[in-house]
């Protein structure tokens, strides 16, 4: 009964080696895809040099591949921090950045996954480069100057995370607050430069009405003048007339009629003047 048993398990053993042989030759490779980065451990030790794009040999049972995205990643980071001035200001930051694949195994072995990544070395680093910003200028200045503090918070976290291999490509500032007492005083202050301003202007326009009140009184006093020596000039002339008219009356004759033109020579319209009106007169 054993020799006749014996021969039907041979086909079994091969099958199951051929199985085994099968699964250990298709998990001595790995593949990676584009946007990707490997870490080959062996007995749980990381090995050096990163398995870029492509197919890459593994020992079989006693190593393991772990694979990162080295695409860019975008994480919303808060942040606070004190002015200058002592005025508490908090932001929220768009951080979008991506891993170095080169330095994938250096992450690996210090920070391990991508979410500790970003908890441990993103989060914290970036609250720092905000408190370097910040601190700089006055809460007025991070509102009125918020692309220089942009800058310098941007060249802080770069210079700071990139020691840790995380490639900074682009941040954004999407909310900046600042204390409530702070917000009632820039309330304040621009209600006053408001009211500053309607009295400046209140000032200018008195200012033009009594300068068009002085153009008037010199319009008017010069009317007056110009009318003074026109009066003055055409009593001359009758002064001459009624001495000519003196004479006639000496010598008896009969009165002239003399054309008299206007005061104004420019628009002057003759009439005929008898001096026998002005003599009996």
């Amino acid at each position: 009964m054993t020799r006749q048993s014996t021969p039907s398990l041979q086909p079994l053993i091969g099958g199951i080696i051929a199985a085994l042989l099968v699964v250990i030759s298709f998990n001595s490779f790995v593949v990676i895809n584009p946007g990707q980065a490997g870490v080959l451990s062996i007995l749980g030790k990381a090995q050096d040099g990163a398995l870029l794009e492509g197919i890459h040999f593994k020992p079989p049972l006693v190593s393991a591949v772990d694979v990162y995205d080295v695409t860019v990643q975008k994480f919303e980071v808060p942040a606070q921090s004190a002015t200058k001035d002592l005025q508490d200001l908090s932001a929220s930051f768009a951080i979008n950045f991506r891993l170095d694949p080169v330095q994938v195994v250096t992450i690996r072995r210090t920070q391990g996954t991508l979410q500790n990544i970003v908890s441990k070395i993103v989060a914290p680093q970036t609250q720092e480069s905000f408190k370097i910003a910040a601190a700089k200028r006055t809460v007025e200045q991070a509102i009125t100057q918020r692309s220089e503090l942009k800058e310098d918070f941007d060249n802080a976290l770069n210079s700071r995370l990139e020691k840790y291999g995380i490639i900074v490509l682009d941040t954004s500032v999407i909310d900046l607050n600042f204390s409530p007492e702070f917000a009632k005083a820039v309330e304040d202050k621009q209600i006053a430069e408001q009211k500053a301003q309607r009295a400046v202007y209140i000032a200018q326009e008195a200012e033009q009405e009594a300068q068009a009140d002085i153009n008037r009184a010199k319009g008017k006093a010069e009317a007056q003048r110009l009318l003074a020596e026109t009066l003055k000039a055409q009593g001359g002339e009758l002064v001459l007339q009624k001495e000519a008219i003196e004479a006639w009356k000496e010598g008896g004759a009969q009165m002239p009629k003399v054309l008299v033109m206007g005061g104004d020579s420019n628009s002057s319209v003759p009439f005929l003047f008898n001096f026998g009106d002005l003599a009996t007169q």
